[in-house]
């Protein structure tokens, strides 16, 4: 089967950085469905693993963990799946990816594709709504039902893959306050067109924007751009008993700035269930299927910002080049293969 994959980790200019492979077909076992990837998309952490290094893969690394497409075939255990059904999801980051033709995914991380998208808006929601939804319902413990209407959340970093379904959710579903983050003008009418309330900018100080937007603190932080850049900024407008959830890793943060406050800090990494086969790994099986019926409904919408065909080399370096940039809006999404 068709793959992109990589042996060398190299700067994403290098035409070896990724390539165009052909490998054995995967048969399924266990609980694992085979999936005939449609359209895949694009995270910043395909980039953070694919970053220079000084390692060789002796059979290559597939990448990616966004994927939608049809099931062709089912292991002995699998439970709620047949085959011919359409899916959506994020995968399991130890193992091979979704920059395939064909790729084994466990049941129990896998949803239905929401019936009204193409295969290409599908392939745009899965790892982003899983971060958004667990960060959100999970990590911040802000009510789904809408039990804190009017609360307020900021979300630092709003206008990328994450933020795009957080404001979302955090606006339509638990029906807060959203301040969202955005520096241009592009990210900051997406961010108002998905539901923000405010928009400040994050390259000035947060709590003078704040200010100026005549907002002293906030309830929730939700962040998803720069930890430690904004640490001391999140510590000093967080609500006292507040709490913070952030998906970016940092090893520099004083979290004695929060103990006066009482406020919490956690983190969301939406691998946790699959890595460590949780208990309940099965909530984020759910968790997609509910945000296919909210989008199905009209709630919610895709997070597609920009498409490229077909599934290749090229077009995924394109990609990963532009993530690197730190300037997209919305998600990257890859569909057809040739």
């Amino acid at each position: 089967m068709k793959a992109i994959g990589l042996f060398k980790y190299l700067p994403i200019e290098d035409k070896n950085s990724l390539q165009d492979l052909e490998i054995p077909l995967p048969e399924a076992s266990g609980r694992d469905l085979l999936i005939a990837v449609k359209a895949i998309s694009v995270n910043p952490v395909d980039t953070k693993i694919r970053a220079s290094k000084k390692k060789t893969e002796i059979t290559p690394k597939i990448l990616g963990w966004d994927a939608a497409g049809e099931v062709v075939a089912i292991g002995p255990e699998v439970k709620y799946f047949r085959v011919g059904d359409l899916v959506y999801y994020a995968g399991d980051i130890t193992r091979p990816g979704s920059n395939c033709e064909y790729q084994l995914v466990d049941e129990r991380i896998v949803g239905k594709k929401p019936a009204s998208l193409s295969f290409a808006e599908a392939a745009a929601l899965p790892l982003t709504s899983i971060t958004a939804w667990e960060g959100l319902f999970d990590r911040l413990n802000i009510s789904s039902q809408g039990n804190n209407a009017e609360k307020s959340i900021l979300v630092i970093g709003a206008a990328g893959g994450v933020g795009s379904i957080a404001i979302q959710l955090a606006k339509k579903i638990a029906k807060l306050n959203v301040i969202a983050t955005a520096s241009r003008e592009e990210s900051r009418n997406w961010c108002l067109k998905l539901g923000a309330d405010t928009i400040i900018n994050h390259q000035n100080d947060l709590d003078k924007e704040l200010a100026a937007s005549n907002i002293t603190n906030v309830d929730c932080i939700f962040c998803l751009n720069n930890t430690e850049q904004h640490w001391e900024a999140m510590a000093e407008v967080i609500k006292p008993q507040g709490r913070i959830c952030s998906i970016v890793e940092t090893s520099n943060v004083n979290l004695g700035l929060l103990k006066s406050k009482s406020a919490a800090f956690i983190w969301e990494f939406m691998f946790t269930r699959a890595m460590y086969k949780t208990p309940d790994m099965i909530e984020q099986q759910r968790l997609l299927n509910k945000i296919s019926e909210l989008i199905d409904q009209g709630e919610l919408v895709t997070t597609l910002g920009q498409l490229f065909r077909p599934i290749n080399a090229e077009n995924l370096r394109k990609a990963h080049a532009q993530i690197e940039q730190g300037h997209t809006t919305g998600k990257i999404v890859l569909a057809d293969w040739v």
